[in-house]
C-alpha cells in the first residue's frame, strides 16, 4: 500500500495510524447518517475494507481523510441503494458513565427532537451535516468530497444550522 499522507504530508503511520486516526471519525459520520450503531459499525468496516482492497489506488500526496471519506460516501450510497433510509436517529444513544434515568429520559428526548428535525432536511443538507458534525471535517474537506465549493458549504451548513436552530427554539 501506498503510505497514507496527513494533510501536512507527513506520514501517519501506515495503515494502522490511518485506521486508528479515522475510524472514529468514520463511525460518527455513519451514526449521523444511518442513526443505527450496529449499521455504523458494519458500514465502518465495510468503508475500511474497501479502502484496503482498492490502496493501490491511493494517490501518494492526497489527503487520506478525504480518500477515507470519499470511500464512506460509496458505501453509504450503496446501503441506502439497498435499504431505504428508514432508520432515524432515535437509535443512536448516548454514552455516560453513570447516566441518571432524568439524563437518560432528557437525551433521548433531545435526540428524537433533533432526528425529527433532521428528517425535515434535504438529503445534501443531512450530508453535510453528518460530515461536518458525525466526522469532523472541515468545510474544505467537504468541498472536496462533495464537488461543492468551500464557501457555499459553509454557506449551507450556517443556513442549515441556523434553521435547525430556530426550530428547535420553536418547539420549546
Amino acid at each position: 500500500m501506498a503510505r497514507a499522507q496527513s494533510p501536512q504530508g507527513k506520514c501517519a503511520g501506515g495503515w494502522d495510524g490511518l485506521v486508528r486516526q479515522l475510524l472514529p471519525k468514520v463511525y460518527q459520520y455513519f451514526s449521523y447518517h444511518v442513526g443505527d450503531e450496529q449499521a455504523a459499525e458494519d458500514l465502518s468496516a465495510e468503508t475500511f475494507e474497501r479502502a484496503w482492497i482498492s490502496h493501490n489506488h491511493y494517490r501518494p500526496g492526497g489527503i487520506h481523510s478525504q480518500w477515507i471519506f470519499g470511500i464512506a460516501r460509496n458505501v453509504a450510497a450503496d446501503y441506502f441503494r439497498r435499504r431505504p433510509p428508514d432508520v432515524s436517529l432515535e437509535a443512536v444513544t448516548v454514552q455516560n458513565a453513570d447516566p441518571s434515568a432524568e439524563e437518560v429520559f432528557e437525551d433521548q428526548d433531545r435526540f428524537r427532537r433533533l432526528a425529527d428535525l433532521l428528517l425535515g432536511l434535504t438529503e445534501r443538507e443531512r450530508e453535510l451535516i453528518a460530515l461536518k458534525y458525525g466526522a469532523e471535517l472541515t468545510n474544505r474537506a467537504i468541498a472536496g468530497l462533495t464537488g461543492l465549493s468551500e464557501s457555499n458549504v459553509g454557506t449551507v451548513l450556517h443556513r442549515t444550522v441556523a434553521r435547525l436552530r430556530k426550530q428547535w427554539e420553536s418547539r420549546e
